[in-house]
């Protein structure tokens, strides 16, 4: 990563990328000297509203729209900076993908983390008809990426300031595994970026708040505050724990914890929403085909938005394009009130709970289409009690930040302080102030760009597991029985990005010039073990990860063990670069892993496995 002090700061900005299921945008400050430099903004977006006009949005909705050929006269989809585009993507995709569903790729972000498909083949939109053209998940999120860069591009106060050439922060959920956040970065290579650092959303949004207090922020938390950070976006439900601290008599934060993945968000519920509408209109004898369930799908997700963004609406009126039977020829009205919105997010996604119940485990059918693999139990609230039972130990939840679009309503901010009020009874829940929800995420993104290079309060990350490498214990070989191994920590829990260590511990034999397996383990409880220690009996505790494959090269003849030391250092996006220093000589092989592993079934990727 190029350094940014390298470039004439005169013209750079320090951005934050939203990269959202349902939503992008764009937060950008100016990079001054100290920790103040101007007012983070937000990039208006052009984008096409209708056929023929471009209008300029703070957001950029997250869906495409394939056309079909000649649908659309020549020059009805044009962008200031292209002609007659092969897709659009925005505003106008999500109005006519709401007719046409079928040409209509949304929750991309959802399948870009689902390891069920290929994500650079062209599998969406799902389910489109045989011979329809599509995109691949990777591709869509390019597209996003790339409409970002093209608008911010083209504005001439920026002509000097192109948006490759600036410092940029894109946001996944906590709950990405490695191979999602690759995918991430290389989207946002494709589009032309080359300078980005991933940052968390729960994270970038506690940041948002951070710069919307300003040197405030110290009055609205104390020492010994555990801060839950609740995230319910578009596809995913993320949640993490921030504890304030004190050292040398300042105030310090700290993330302690973050959840596993949980394909759980607002694409559930509008599919709930969809399903009682639905119910709704079967009870008066109408009938839906697939295609318009898809439209009333995109129709109740509209509901939801307007409801929540608009308390005193009372229903939100949907339209679902006719077949030609006589039944539905002239297609479907219908309203979807508040009480059944209410009713749908309370008891299904928001249910009262007790802080020891976990999520509800379903029988599964043995066989299930290669769809997104949603979470069994919709009811956010136990998993939340889950996630706290297994990190919070004695510590109760002090306050709380809310976000995610979902949050708009007061009413589920309301059960959400409620259910931890009954949890933590004598504790008051404090409810931080969390801004605009829509932008949070991206004005916390810019936030953190600009205080990694000119200081400011940052919160101490670091790794949310701890790490293992399996080593192979000596033993008499005994048919049927696999070699014991033990687990190795190279990375303790909550070691910083851009820091490195020796691993302390006896010399290991590394087996080079023949195929082998290196065993990647992890753990989210064992919260103490320090760098080297070595766990014999691990697998109550430490899960294993998907294994690495590789060829050590080397000169010697094909399996020999080199005596070496294991020296540890995680970079800042999140790499496990783990050297074996050779310890007869200078010899030196690196493997690289993703530490930012999703859950214990997460699957770490490698860059390489390779001699230096």
């Amino acid at each position: 990563m190029a350094d940014l002090n390298s470039l004439n700061n005169h013209h750079q900005h320090h951005i934050g990328i939203d990269l959202g299921t349902t939503n992008c945008a764009l937060a950008h400050v100016v990079a001054g000297n100290d920790a103040v430099s101007g007012p983070i903004e937000i990039l208006q977006i052009p984008q096409v509203i209708r056929p023929g006009e471009v209008g300029s949005r703070p957001l950029l909705p997250s869906f495409t729209y394939l056309p079909a050929a000649g649908e659309f006269p020549e020059g009805a989809l044009d962008l200031p900076w292209i002609k007659n585009p092969d897709c659009v993507v925005g505003e106008y995709a999500r109005i006519q993908g709401g007719l046409i569903p079928t040409r209509l790729v949304s929750s991309a972000k959802s399948w870009l983390s689902h390891s069920g498909v290929d994500r650079r083949a062209p599998v969406l939109p799902w389910k489109a008809a045989e011979g329809m053209r599509g995109i691949s998940p990777l591709a869509a999120s390019t597209l996003y990426l790339k409409h970002l860069v093209d608008v911010w591009n083209h504005q001439p106060a920026h002509i000097n300031a192109l948006l490759q050439n600036q410092d940029i922060v894109l946001t996944v959920p906590a709950s990405f595994d490695a191979e999602a956040r690759e995918l991430t970065l290389m989207a946002a290579r494709d589009a032309g970026l080359n300078q980005i650092l991933l940052l968390e959303e729960p994270q970038a949004a506690f940041y948002a708040w951070l710069a919307s207090q300003g040197d405030q922020w110290r009055e609205q938390v104390r020492i010994g505050d555990l801060i839950l950070v609740c995230d319910v976006g578009g596809g995913t439900t993320d949640f993490t724990l921030i504890a304030v601290t004190e050292e040398a008599g300042n105030l310090e934060l700290a993330r302690l914890a973050v959840g596993n993945h949980i394909l759980l968000g607002g694409d559930n519920m509008d599919l709930a929403l969809a399903h009682a509408a639905n119910q709704g209109l079967q009870s008066k004898g109408t009938r839906l085909d697939h295609s318009q369930f898809l439209q009333l799908v995109h129709a109740a997700r509209s509901a939801k938005e307007s409801l929540l963004t608009n308390p005193d609406l009372p229903s939100a009126r949907f339209h679902i394009q006719g077949r030609g039977t006589k039944l539905i020829a002239g297609g479907i009205s219908g309203d979807i009130h508040r009480e059944l919105l209410d009713s749908i997010l309370l008891q299904g996604f928001f249910p009262a709970c007790n802080v020891d119940e976990e999520p509800h485990r379903q029988m599964t059918s043995g066989f299930q289409e290669m769809g997104l693999p949603y979470a069994s139990d919709a009811a956010i609230t136990r998993h939340l009690a889950a996630f706290l039972s297994q990190h919070c130990g004695h510590q109760k939840v002090t306050a709380v930040l809310f976000n995610g679009g979902v949050f708009k309503s007061a009413l589920l901010r309301d059960r959400i302080l409620a259910t931890l009020s009954q949890w933590f009874p004598h504790n008051p829940i404090r409810c931080l102030d969390p801004g605009d929800l829509e932008v949070a995420v991206a004005r916390g993104a810019a936030s953190y760009a600009h205080a990694r290079r000119h200081g400011g309060i940052r919160v101490r990350g670091g790794t949310a597991r701890s790490y293992y490498i399996g080593v192979q214990i000596p033993a008499p070989a005994i048919p049927g029985f696999a070699p014991p191994i033990k687990a190795l920590c190279v990375v303790p829990f909550g070691m910083e990005e851009g820091t490195e260590a020796q691993v302390p511990g006896l010399e290991l034999g590394l087996v080079v010039g023949e195929p082998v397996q290196f065993r990647f383990l992890g753990s989210n409880t064992r919260k103490n073990d320090a760098l080297g220690a070595s766990i014999e009996d691990w697998q109550e505790e430490i899960n294993e990860l998907t294994p690495l494959a590789a060829t050590l090269d080397s000169d010697d003849p094909p399996g020999t063990r080199v005596p070496v030391r294991l020296h540890s250092r995680v970079t800042e996006i999140g790499t496990l670069e783990l050297s074996c220093e050779g310890v007869r000589d200078h010899r030196r092989w690196k493997l690289e892993f993703q530490v930012r592993e999703a859950d214990a079934t997460g699957t770490p990727t490698h860059k390489g496995a390779n001699r230096d």
